[in-house]
């Protein structure tokens, strides 16, 4: 009889948490042996209430795909929110789980802690080897604790209680469960927003920031879910092989990107709006390129298989299932 591990899964119904939970099911994991907690149930800003909810659950291993996201709007309005939400949700979660005795923990980053001008494409090594982009700098530094943190409990208890804890950086993600707020989403649902209704309305031109000219890459969510659960489930001595001393975190990409007109431009013809598209170059840019080096995470025997298309399409879709609008 196999003894499958309780898991919990932070953030279970955000856009990254709740693809995991579709990856654990679909690899047979039972629905039991998932645990989870909306926000009302557990806020995992407060200390107290996370050290509560462990000592409860005692989950096995844990997904710490919990985060306060956005776009560069958000994080140049909520900068204060963005640095301490998610600070606070990793000091608490990791720190909780150490204290139960979880040996297992993935950490889930953002390719936004690299430098503004790394070089491309970005390996790992690139982390704390330059200036952050500004606009979103306090997002960075909060991912970029998450990396340490999993790093020095490796170092200081790796050896005496068996902690294994890994971290994965994304590329620009994208997909079911996203985020469509008007303000505060990323790239994709914010296009796919704005050129949906546009066609509803009829406008002629929709104006977007910045020049157009920025490169991004972008990986399907449920890609990035199977990236997750391929490399918690990789045995210690593999994972360890490819990994830099003492390093946790591995990039997690698509292979190749595309600039922001680009993917506008496919956007457009998806959701069927036939008018223009213009820039607003007072607005920021942010990065030039961020386009991520996963050779480690390909040779730990994962590769993506939703093209960007393909993605866009299954994103709309679920845009007008969750809004409700019609197309």
């Amino acid at each position: 009889m196999v003894n499958f591990p309780k898991i919990f899964v932070a953030g279970h119904r955000g856009m990254v948490g709740s693809a995991i939970v579709r990856r654990l099911l679909a690899n047979g994991h039972p629905a039991d042996r998932i645990i989870a907690a909306t926000h009302q149930d557990l806020d995992l800003v407060e200390q107290a209430g996370v050290r509560r909810f462990f000592e409860k659950e005692r989950p096995d291993e844990v997904y710490l795909a919990a985060a306060k996201v956005g776009g560069i709007y958000a994080n140049s309005v909520y900068p204060a929110d963005f640095i301490y939400d998610n600070l606070m949700m990793e000091l608490n979660v990791i720190h909780a789980a150490f204290r139960t005795g979880v040996k297992k923990l993935l950490f889930l980053g953002s390719s936004c802690i690299y430098p503004k001008l790394a070089d491309q494409p970005i390996k790992e090594s690139a982390l704390l080897t330059g200036s952050l982009e500004p606009t979103n700098e306090p997002y960075a530094i909060a991912k970029i604790a998450g990396i340490k943190l999993c790093e020095s409990y490796n170092r200081q208890y790796g050896d005496t209680h068996e902690v294994d804890y890994r971290a994965v950086m994304p590329s620009n993600l994208y997909g079911v469960g996203d985020s469509y707020h008007p303000q505060n989403s990323h790239v994709i649902p914010a296009l796919l927003r704005r050129f949906h209704e546009a066609k509803v309305s009829g406008v002629a031109t929709v104006t977007l920031w910045g020049s157009g000219k920025p490169l991004r890459e972008f990986l399907y969510v449920d890609d990035m879910a199977a990236a997750s659960v391929h490399i918690m489930n990789l045995p210690h001595e593999d994972y360890k092989r490819l990994m830099p001393k003492g390093k946790t975190h591995i990039n997690v990409g698509y292979g190749s990107d595309v600039t922001i007109l680009e993917v506008a431009t496919i956007i457009s013809k998806i959701v069927g709006f036939n008018g223009d598209i213009d820039f607003d170059i007072t607005k920021p840019d942010g990065t030039p390129r961020k386009l991520m080096d996963s050779e480690v995470a390909r040779n730990l025997g994962w590769s993506p298989k939703i093209n960007l298309e393909q993605g866009l399409k299954l994103a709309y879709e679920d845009f007008l299932s969750r809004e409700k609008v019609a197309s």
